[in-house]
């Protein structure tokens, strides 16, 4: 049986109003990727955009997944915070059930979740916040190998989904290097998709000390904002396709 891999993509996070049908990058992003993260209104988007990229994923067939986050537009959702349990819990279940309300509007389901930026990198390590966002929802989770997220769903008898990232630099523990240090994000194209196929095939990814570090993942994601990244996103399917290596949904039977 063929090797298989889910593509994700976070969406929904223009400043802009966009419209399904139009030549935008989300639009374009959509036909190459296979899953899509959309941002839920608290690090970007709003219900308007929700729904715009809900409907033209359902078109797709691309599933969606709730994109959730601190309560941060002004930083993107990538500054840390000290959010009390019993607010960061009603804060994703607020952006879960936003979401799954615009969804349906437009004929979509919601199939997953997957925590953004600051919040992302917390649940790694900071249980408190982790099992916030584990009580508040009800669907697969999306997370780092290993995540303290990861475990506290798969307790809750949740599924996860372990996830690597095709334009991300790593550390030796195989977490992400920070974007505020120079190489966290790799631009280059066929250095990118290279990653991946090795990603899929060894499961393995070299850091940035030049070791090898394991990273066993259902789902890639290939950022939106990524300098080139509707090239980027290309490339990484047409040469794992070219590889022999099946890319679908993870929702996929």
């Amino acid at each position: 049986m063929a090797a298989s891999i889910d593509l994700n993509c976070d969406l929904g996070e223009d400043i802009d109003p966009w419209e399904p049908g139009e030549d935008g990058l989300d639009s374009l992003l959509l036909d190459v990727v296979t899953s899509a993260n959309v941002a839920c209104g608290f690090h970007a988007g709003d219900a308007r955009v929700m729904a715009a990229v809900c409907r033209a994923a359902a078109v797709r067939g691309v599933p969606v997944g709730a994109h959730v986050s601190y309560l941060d537009r002004e930083h993107f959702g990538r500054r840390a915070l000290d959010v009390p349990h019993d607010v960061l819990r009603a804060q994703v279940a607020y952006q879960l059930g936003a979401l799954e309300a615009v969804a349906r509007m437009v004929g979509a389901t919601v199939a997953y979740v997957k925590p953004h930026g600051a919040l992302y990198n917390a649940v790694v390590d900071h249980e408190g916040h982790a099992r916030a966002v584990v009580e508040a929802v009800h669907l697969p989770v999306v997370g780092l190998p290993g995540s303290a997220v990861l475990a506290l769903a798969a307790a809750k008898g949740l599924r996860t989904v372990p996830e690597a990232f095709a334009d991300r630099a790593y550390r030796h523990d195989g977490t992400l290097v920070p974007r505020s240090q120079e190489g966290a994000v790799i631009t280059d194209a066929a250095q990118v998709a290279a990653r991946v196929v090795r990603m899929v095939d060894e499961g393995v990814v070299t850091t940035v000390d030049g070791t090898d570090v394991e990273v066993r993942a259902e789902s890639v994601c290939v950022h939106s904002d990524t300098p080139g990244a509707l090239d980027l996103a290309r490339t990484v399917r047409r040469t794992l396709e070219g590889s022999g290596i099946l890319v679908q949904p993870f929702t996929a039977p």
